[in-house]
């Protein structure tokens, strides 16, 4: 998930001109509604840029990505109802909060507004100072989510930095909505999909998890996607945000290579690579059936190599040559996830 997206160069050269950094879009079809509302946001060191209709609006917000629109809700054409249901349809705009300004003081237009996307509403004739205060206080809140965009941002580049690859996933509808390059790279590899497109078992892990963790506070355990000795370990991280919508979730990822584990238990344990890579899945909770399915084999043989393993090790069952393998694992590789 990253923050909204960030303006042109020009728009951004002009906030950062601007006494306070914000950029101000005011909407209106009278000139002298403008000219007011312009002089005292002026005065008060925003950046303002004006539109005189809806389709100006909706340009100019694509373009610019101010950090508030001030909208007339009554325009011919478009109007401003159609033009705030429109900005939160697109994600690109969605974020930005909007005030209506309104002549209509009957209740039904002031729902219409608030339905149509609108955070707060001004009646006409437009007292300067109320605009003010009003655009204060839904400012600050945009800042805070921007500065918490950025916190997040920095929070999953650093997770990258240490090999993890994150993303994030949106629930109950099971949409992944932001991902790093590596996550990309891997979801692709293991499991053939693409955002925003979630991976089925990622979803299904999710859906059986979530509720106990919620409850109880505790974390999930870990997903493990296998392709052949290499897996994929998920862990859920946090939970980055709520609404009325849904809950959305970072998930880091790591792959983990079981190669070089195979490798090392061979040699130190005197086995074939083969009876190393079949001890190696028994460790991993494997079934024979499962064993034979990884390696391209039957369970029959897999149940040879395994005997061979016994009288190897000299052991009897399953769980003493797991705990055997363990052991030598944590020697070897104690960074190893088993």
């Amino acid at each position: 998930m990253s923050g909204p997206p960030s303006a042109t160069p020009l728009v951004q050269s002009l906030r950062d001109g601007a006494g306070n950094g914000d950029l101000v879009l005011i909407v209106d079809d009278v000139p002298d509604n403008l000219a007011v509302l312009h002089d005292a946001l002026d005065e008060s060191g925003y950046t303002v840029l004006v539109a005189t209709s809806g389709e100006q609006a909706l340009q100019r917000a694509a373009q610019a990505r101010p950090d508030i629109i001030l909208l007339d809700a009554m325009m011919p054409g478009i109007d401003g109802f159609e033009v705030a249901r429109r900005l939160k349809a697109d994600a690109a705009t969605a974020h930005i909060p909007i005030v209506f300004m309104t002549g209509l003081t009957e209740t039904e237009h002031l729902v219409a507004a608030l339905e149509a996307g609108g955070v707060d509403y001004v009646t006409k004739p437009i007292k300067p100072k109320e605009v003010l205060a009003r655009m204060n206080v839904h400012l600050q809140g945009a800042r805070r989510a921007r500065q918490d965009a950025r916190q997040a941002g920095q929070a999953r580049n650093a997770l990258d930095a240490f090999g993890y690859a994150s993303f994030t996933v949106r629930m109950p509808e099971g949409r992944l909505i932001w991902q790093t390059a590596l996550a990309r790279d891997l979801l692709a590899r293991y499991c053939g999909t693409s955002a925003p497109q979630t991976p089925a078992a990622v979803i299904d892990w999710l859906q059986r998890h979530l509720p106990d963790a919620l409850a109880r506070q505790v974390e999930p355990p870990v997903l493990s996607i296998a392709q052949g000795a290499a897996s994929l370990n998920l862990r859920l991280h946090q939970q980055t945000s709520h609404d009325d919508g849904g809950d959305e979730w970072l998930i880091i990822m790591r792959e983990v290579s079981g190669t070089a584990v195979i490798e090392a238990m061979s040699l130190s344990l005197k086995l074939t690579l083969r009876e190393a890579e079949v001890l190696y899945w028994v460790v991993k909770g494997k079934t024979n059936k499962d064993i034979g399915e990884i390696l391209g084999s039957s369970p029959a043989t897999a149940k040879k190599h395994l005997e061979r393993v016994y009288v190897k090790l000299g052991v009897e069952t399953r769980t003493a040559a797991a705990g055997v393998a363990m052991k030598r694992i944590r020697e070897l590789q104690p960074q190893f996830e088993i």
